[in-house]
């Protein structure tokens, strides 16, 4: 490999580029933000101007972007990473996009001589610091036996879901399943807290049947219920999930009545503010409405 092109150095994208730096690779970065761009430079990065240069030098490009419409850009834009990349380069997406934008960049690039990846990530940005993501890749098994030792050096647990697009597309089911029970909690917590119950009583109780989930029994007392409101995942990235659920599952034909009405949810707590904090941050803006005393264990 002539090197490693990593665009997008957000919360997720910086600490994932950072950890191939540290591990030794030689890795070409580039975002809309300087001063990300310069944070790495100092790890041992070298900066590059926009896509067009890192395509151009590099063998596999990672993009770690906040939108489709981004990404469609970035990538498959006129002066973007499929213009300007070498045939028998890789790029990997690794954001949370629109599927069927992913397939039609993965046909874009074949069409090219460039092969494609889905790896949308999960686990948080504390994970991405540690090294320890979890990558869902869509990819033909030779484009995945390449960019493996490349994961491996940002995450701890790397699932080969299928072709191009089934990465995207098992990050949506999880997501989905991940921020529905944000909303089903606070509900409970909300109503147990109206009723008057203990808190901790009333999650012991839960966390012995099967009616517990991993968002109330891991996430949440190191988040919202220790009063830490902090992003990991915002109320804002939630609610842009939801809507790529539903329009993915409406494109199919699947109705997802729980996805609409979680959304409006998300859109009414964004509509009070709330929306760059964490996602379990939920509980308290409906608690706040509810006039009812903010959870704490």
């Amino acid at each position: 490999m002539s090197g490693i092109g990593f665009i997008g150095l957000g919360n997720m994208g910086r600490p994932m580029a950072a950890n191939l730096v540290r591990k030794g690779e030689r890795v070409v970065v580039h975002d809309v933000n300087g001063e990300a761009v310069r944070a790495l430079a100092a790890l041992g990065a070298s900066p590059a101007e926009g896509a067009a240069e890192i395509a151009a030098g590099c063998d596999v490009i990672f993009t770690m972007l906040p939108t489709t419409a981004v990404v469609a850009d970035v990538i498959g834009g006129a002066n973007g990473v499929l213009a300007h990349a070498k045939p028998g380069a890789i790029v990997v997406d690794m954001s949370t996009i629109d599927p069927l934008v992913t397939d039609k960049l993965a046909a874009d690039a074949a069409a090219r001589g460039i092969a494609f990846a889905d790896a949308p990530v999960g686990r948080l940005a504390s994970h991405a610091e540690r090294g320890e993501s979890l990558f869902m890749v869509g990819a033909a098994e030779e484009t995945f036996a390449r960019i493996r030792p490349l994961l491996e050096k940002m995450g701890t647990t790397i699932h080969h879901c299928g072709g191009v697009g089934t990465g995207m597309r098992t990050k949506l089911v999880n997501n989905y399943l991940a921020i529905i029970s944000c909303q089903l909690n606070a509900e409970a917590v909300a109503l147990s807290q109206r009723f008057g119950l203990d808190l901790a009583k009333t999650l012991e109780v839960i966390h012995g049947t099967t009616a517990t989930n991993g968002q109330l029994k891991i996430a949440w007392p190191a988040k919202v219920l220790a009063g830490d409101t902090a992003p990991g995942f915002t109320i804002d990235l939630a609610h842009k999930d939801l809507t790529l659920i539903i329009d993915a599952a409406n494109a199919v034909k699947v109705p997802m009545p729980v996805a609409a009405v979680a959304r409006e949810a998300f859109s009414a707590a964004r509509a009070k503010g709330a929306g760059a904090q964490d996602f379990s941050s939920i509980v308290d803006v409906l608690c706040d409405g509810a006039v009812i005393k903010r959870p704490r264990l």
